[in-house]
């Protein structure tokens, strides 16, 4: 079953808020001004220009956080992770390791599926140079504490870079959960022990990081492997 399928209509209420979100005139402006101009090899185009959903399966046991659309990817697209490299990255780490059924996607309304994986982020509109501050991802908290409530069988979270793993630690301290001061370091694996799920930590996959080798597409391949093995397993060897 996909997100919005079904009788549940709680996901359908929570895409809908975050699509008509305008809390932040800032990245209203920037998403919008990004829509208008558009890049060159893409002025075919009808950008997005909105904030953008997670989506995924609803019953997923790993829930993937990232930082916020790409300008010329999500915010073009309007699904995460979709039409760039970094998008490219990412779904090939988890058509490999099971989690989605093809390793590349281009455009929202292809035939991507993900199997046992939600995809979200803790930003929902494209930030000019990829930093929201943090009043705007306060702003967004509510939506992905919502996620959070709807998918209950989670039981690994893997948060793609610091921007993301602060975030969601954030979100979790917002729940009343008692959260550790945690540092960020490429291959964390932290179990808080219920009611939290296991946290894993990994760099983004974004150009920068991947033109420099900070994270090789082995890298990435070796976290992946490691959570489809506890999974699959049921508990995670420290």
């Amino acid at each position: 079953m996909k997100v919005g399928e079904g009788n549940d209509l709680r996901w359908l209420e929570l895409e809908q808020d975050i699509v008509a979100c305008q809390r932040c005139p800032r990245l209203v402006e920037w998403r919008e001004r990004i829509a208008a101009q558009k890049r060159r090899a893409f002025s075919d185009w009808e950008y997005w220009g909105k904030p953008v959903p997670g989506f995924g399966d609803p019953e997923a046991q790993l829930l993937i956080v990232g930082l916020a659309p790409g300008a010329h990817g999500s915010n073009r697209t309007g699904r995460m992770f979709t039409g760039d490299s970094s998008g490219d990255t990412l779904f090939g780490a988890m058509h490999l390791a099971g989690f989605a059924n093809k390793p590349l996607s281009r455009q929202n309304g292809d035939d991507l599926e993900l199997q046992g994986a939600f995809l979200t982020a803790v930003g929902r509109c494209v930030p000019p140079k990829n930093r929201p501050t943090e009043e705007e991802l306060t702003n967004c908290r509510p939506y992905l504490l919502r996620e959070i409530a709807l998918l209950h069988r989670v039981r690994v979270v893997l948060v793609l870079g610091q921007i993301a793993f602060n975030g969601y630690l954030r979100a979790l301290r917002g729940q009343g959960l008692d959260i550790p001061r945690l540092k960020f370091t490429h291959g964390l694996w932290h179990d808080f022990g219920l009611p939290a799920p296991s946290l894993v930590a990994c760099y983004h996959p974004s150009r920068q990081n991947t033109q420099t080798g900070r994270l090789t597409q082995e890298m990435l391949d070796a976290v992946f492997s490691r959570i489809r093995s506890v999974l699959d397993i049921g508990t995670e060897e420290a």
